[in-house]
């Protein structure tokens, strides 16, 4: 199950709940836990990330704070390999790298552990999350994977919001692929 049918693409986005509103007014909300929550959705996801990830020899998943977890930690425990997380700053508890990126009202940052591909020059790493939007979260882990001189796969989200530039900007360092575009 390389590619989802149609059919498949719908079922996943018609188990995706909108909340208006959230986390502010004027913002429609894409809440996965109501795939999360569906046993067919969510196993029919995983299952297609495993198709198309189990032939890539990958060493590592790396998954972005928080909801990359869910994906990237579930996926990696598939395929076997190691999974990392890309925390928000302050929350990784040994000697870590930090990358700054720009938000709508400010900038923020995220880290990984200096050591969290255990050194290995060249490791073959997946990023993952569950959204992509302006990119800003997505490029900075992307370049935290590439200071730590890990190769950069591919970046897989389980939605793109395509009315955003996140995905073109985040091609210019590793290809993309998006489950579904909204």
């Amino acid at each position: 199950m390389k590619e989802l049918t149609t059919e498949q693409k719908t079922f996943l986005l018609d188990s995706i709940r909108d909340v208006e509103n959230f986390p502010k007014p004027g913002i429609v909300f894409k809440d996965i836990t109501t795939l999360l929550n569906n046993k067919i959705a969510y196993g029919m996801l995983m299952n297609h990330l495993e198709a198309r990830y189990k032939e890539m020899e990958l060493d590592y998943i790396a998954g972005i704070d928080s909801r990359g977890f869910i994906f990237g930690a579930a996926l990696a425990t598939r395929l076997g390999i190691g999974f990392v997380p890309i925390r928000k700053k302050g929350k990784l508890p040994s000697t870590t790298i930090c990358e700054k990126y720009e938000l709508e009202y400010g900038f923020d940052e995220v880290e990984i552990h200096l050591d969290a591909f255990e050194g290995k020059v060249g490791a073959r790493v997946l990023l993952i999350d569950d959204l992509i939007a302006t990119g800003g979260t997505a490029n900075a882990s992307a370049k935290l994977i590439h200071d730590t001189k890990a190769k950069l796969v591919e970046s897989c989200f389980i939605i793109h919001l395509s009315f955003l530039d996140g995905q073109e900007k985040l091609k210019k360092l590793a290809p993309v692929y998006s489950v579904l575009d909204i």
